[in-house]
């Protein structure tokens, strides 16, 4: 059903793995700020295999269902994260049941 739609909509569909892939690009590779010119290069080898897994999309395999799934699952990620700095924090400021 959706791997119909995305077939027909193949701007729509490259859009859509560019920005699962720029995202997976900035919160897995990404270390430090690059210059300018790095980053056009790096944002434009991006887009050339967003193009390539667009054509895997087409050919019809689950490209953006798989993007989909791994951009889910860094997101529970970070959640966790969250939650756990923020009940960390919270026990910090609390005494311990033992009175130390």
């Amino acid at each position: 059903m959706f791997h119909d739609w995305f077939a027909a909509h193949p701007i729509i569909s490259f859009l859509i793995i560019y920005c699962f892939l720029v995202y997976i690009f900035n919160k897995v590779f990404r270390v430090r700020k690059l210059p300018i010119l790095k980053d056009i290069v790096i944002y434009l080898v991006i887009a050339v295999g967003a193009f390539v897994l667009l054509v895997f999309q087409i050919d019809k395999l689950p490209i953006i269902p798989c993007l989909t799934v791994a951009v889910a699952l860094m997101l529970m990620v970070r959640i966790r994260y969250f939650v756990e700095a923020r009940q960390k924090r919270k026990s910090a400021g609390q005494p311990s049941a033992d009175g130390k």
